[in-house]
């Protein structure tokens, strides 16, 4: 069972660490061209739901990078608590949720 645990926290940190990379990844790619269409929202929607949501709202306001997106803006916070809700009902239970009678 601690085996478990381990695993997923390092898999949350392993996502968190992907999330960064990626808005780094993406503002880099950007430069400062306002005219260009934004593109990698499906990614960073992906890596949210993920459990890397966290990671790409405090890295977007750190690297100031797309903070005018409405949609990022709104999302990232509302899927923040629930990956952190999802992960405390994860640890809290032991995972039994997984395990099918």
């Amino acid at each position: 069972m601690v085996l478990l645990y381990i695993l997923v926290a390092v898999y949350i940190a392993a996502i968190n660490f992907y999330a960064v990379t990626l808005i780094r990844a993406q503002r880099e790619e950007d430069g400062d061209g306002d005219d260009k269409k934004h593109s990698g929202d499906g990614k960073l929607i992906l890596t949210a739901l993920m459990g890397g949501a966290i990671a790409i709202y405090v890295s977007m306001f750190i690297m100031r990078y797309r903070t005018k997106n409405l949609l990022l803006m709104v999302l990232m916070p509302v899927l923040s608590a629930l990956n952190i809700y999802l992960f405390y009902v994860a640890f809290k239970s032991g995972f039994t949720f997984f395990i099918a009678a």
